[in-house]
């Protein structure tokens, strides 16, 4: 059976930095619960990235600078010897299997819980996540963070340098910081979550210093062409309310523009949301794009392939696709041939569990493909 092959902009080779990337399609970060209980990768996750190596480039998922900064169980982490070794092992299939991959440097502030980490979260006000969270005994109430002090902040800009100095020793190409999706970033940014009266907090200019100071110390450690940040404004997931998002993004994209990134990464964009044109006005260098595709619909039968050809031709260089590569390991492929796209199984298997929902999705060359699965750490409730 002759397959047709799209002629779509989305496969068209381009440069990252010193990269070459054969697409323009990035697989972006996942959360997916499968690191050890001590934040090491394993051989499931090496099996698992190297799978879906024909990305333009992969992000890996949000993985801890420091212990204080888990968020759930089984998150990875980038703050040990261990650590680095188990990500080198992921890089290294990658990179065998002709990938690259970025890895996304991940703190979650307020979002932890000591039956997790085994530590008082910390965030830039006590106040507490209005929500549950996951940990290894269940869905519990979640604990009030303790402020963080002068020498708090020093220390995690510290430690975000370090993770990225890891990363790199661990094989990466470079890393995301990631300042979105109600992280510990995007607190300091957030009228809600940031009642200070320091530096840190008030004005606007004051509430991105943190964010600022992390990327500038990222990119001085490793250098700015291996550093991309991630943002989401107006996003009120884990219950962030920013107050004043359209003074907030252009204070933040000024303070970054000077440092010669390698991209900028704008989750849930809609070229034909004002606030698009206004990140892509405002930001002189790549932008990458992760389309909204209406989450927690179901994913669009051409997995984001005509979201992404709006927003390359509205002005995006990349753009990065979630559940499409969770469920189809070849998804570059599939949308460059026009061949129907696994659906994501369930929500339940894409924050939990072993190989089930994580490495037995079929390929077109593997429609059989079935796996033996395992659980970290008990079914109870989905993560979110």
């Amino acid at each position: 059976m002759t397959q047709t092959t799209v002629d779509s902009s989305l496969f068209q080779p381009t440069r990252l930095g010193p990269l070459h990337l054969p697409n323009r399609l990035v697989m972006a970060p996942l959360t997916r619960n499968r690191a050890g209980a001590d934040g090491v990768p394993g051989s499931l996750m090496t099996a698992y990235y190297a799978q879906r190596a024909s990305a333009g480039l992969i992000i890996a998922e949000g993985t801890t600078p420091n212990a204080v900064g888990q968020t759930y169980p089984h998150i990875p982490a980038i703050h040990s010897p261990a650590h680095v070794a188990g990500w080198r092992g992921v890089t290294e299939a990658v990179r065998s299997a002709g990938g690259r991959m970025f890895l996304q440097l991940q703190h979650g502030g307020r979002i932890g819980h000591p039956l997790t980490s085994g530590l008082t979260p910390v965030a830039p006000s006590p106040v507490p996540l209005p929500e549950t969270i996951h940990t290894p005994d269940g869905r519990v109430p979640s604990v009030t963070p303790r402020e963080m002090t002068a020498l708090d902040i020093r220390s995690t800009v510290a430690d975000f340098a370090r993770a990225a100095r890891n990363a790199v020793a661990a094989g990466f190409a470079g890393v995301e910081v990631h300042a979105a999706n109600g992280q510990l970033l995007h607190q300091f940014m957030a009228r809600n979550t940031n009642h200070r009266t320091d530096g840190y907090g008030g004005p606007v200019a004051n509430r991105i210093r943190f964010a600022v100071e992390v990327t500038r110390a990222v990119a001085d450690a490793i250098g700015p062409e291996r550093v991309g940040v991630r943002i989401s404004p107006a996003n009120t997931v884990n219950g962030i309310e920013e107050g004043d998002t359209r003074h907030l993004y252009p204070a933040l994209l000024e303070a970054l523009a000077d440092m010669d990134l390698a991209y900028l990464h704008l989750e849930f964009a809609n070229p034909a949301n004002p606030l698009f044109a206004t990140v892509r006005d405002a930001w002189p260098g790549v932008l990458m794009a992760n389309p909204d595709l209406g989450w927690p619909a179901p994913l669009p039968a051409d997995g984001g392939r005509s979201a992404g050809e709006r927003l390359l031709d509205a002005g995006a260089d990349l753009i990065s696709l979630g559940r499409g590569f969770l469920a189809n390991p070849d998804l570059v492929e599939r949308l460059r041939v026009d061949a129907p796209l696994n659906p994501v199984r369930d929500k339940y298997t894409m924050y939990v569990g072993g190989a089930t929902g994580y490495t037995d999705y079929p390929t077109l060359t593997a429609p059989g493909r079935k796996t033996q699965a395992t659980q970290p750490f008990p079914l109870d409730a989905v993560v979110r």
